[in-house]
């Protein structure tokens, strides 16, 4: 009985959890001319690749998607191994005051984004790297460097340090140890950070809103949100449409990763 009670309640919270993708897909294919919010539970009609054509025609969506590929690629993979060299060097090097630069590292994420973003405005202006691809790979890199390095200490901290002094006595350098052994080891969690970093890149809209304004430099979520304004001039069928899409890149990479992603979780498990 009870196991009958746990598949109904998971059942139950499955149906719960997938009605707003069922939403944005019925009401993405509903013709632009015709739609209405009375109709939004039910399929009448089939118009997506029209709005997903749209969609591209008006708002640049494109570009869009081309520069928040590489935000959510080149940031994520330069963190991620910012973040093992980091953690590398305070557990197997036993860097001198290492919790402590441990600590200066993680202290970044203790200020809510909103209070930096006035004087990171500023300095973007000032610096030419307002409104540039190099500026917000520069800080999607910088934001997501804290957890990265965060989850490696965590991780090296259960590498025994004899693999560390074998390797010393047997010639190596810090270099190969870090490159050779370490990294190959920390597989499955410096994937799972990279898909978190990369779903947080990907999905970001304040920091697209702040420091650009370009249709080819904007974050896709940025581009999306500039549909559904005064000035967009997008119906609702062809932003959902839009949205449709924007969703599919991070479902596919949980997909394709999940076996590794499910190994990082543990943390221990290599």
């Amino acid at each position: 009985m009870s196991k009958f009670i746990r598949t109904a309640v998971l059942i139950v919270l499955g149906i719960v959890w997938l009605l707003p993708a069922y939403l944005l897909v019925v009401n993405a294919m509903k013709d632009p001319a015709t739609f209405t919010s009375k109709t939004s539970w039910i399929p009448t009609d089939f118009h997506l690749f029209e709005n997903i054509s749209a969609a591209f025609t008006l708002s640049g969506l494109g570009n869009s998607v081309l520069s928040t590929l590489l935000y959510s690629v080149v940031s994520p993979t330069i963190a991620v191994l910012i973040g093992a060299a980091a953690g590398f060097a305070i557990v197997a090097l036993n860097l001198k005051r290492g919790f402590l630069w441990f600590v200066v590292i993680f202290g970044g994420t203790v200020f809510p984004l909103q209070m930096v973003l006035l004087p990171l405005f500023d300095a973007y202006s000032r610096t030419g790297l307002f409104d540039t691809r190099l500026g917000m790979v520069m800080i999607y890199t910088v934001i997501s460097v804290p957890f990265s390095a965060f989850v490696m200490r965590n991780f090296f901290t259960g590498v025994a340090h004899n693999v560390f002094e074998a390797a010393v006595l047997d010639g190596a350098t810090t270099w190969r140890i870090f490159t050779r052994m370490y990294l190959p080891m920390a597989s499955s969690a410096l994937v799972a950070i990279f898909i978190l970093q990369a779903t947080f890149v990907w999905n970001d809209l304040l920091l697209g809103l702040t420091l650009s304004q370009s249709d080819d430099i904007r974050p896709i979520i940025t581009t999306l949100s500039g549909m559904q304004s005064t000035y967009g001039g997008a119906q609702m069928s062809v932003v959902l449409a839009a949205a449709v899409i924007v969703s599919l890149p991070t479902v596919v990479l949980f997909l394709c990763t999940q076996r590794f992603f499910a190994k990082g979780l543990a943390l221990g498990q290599y």
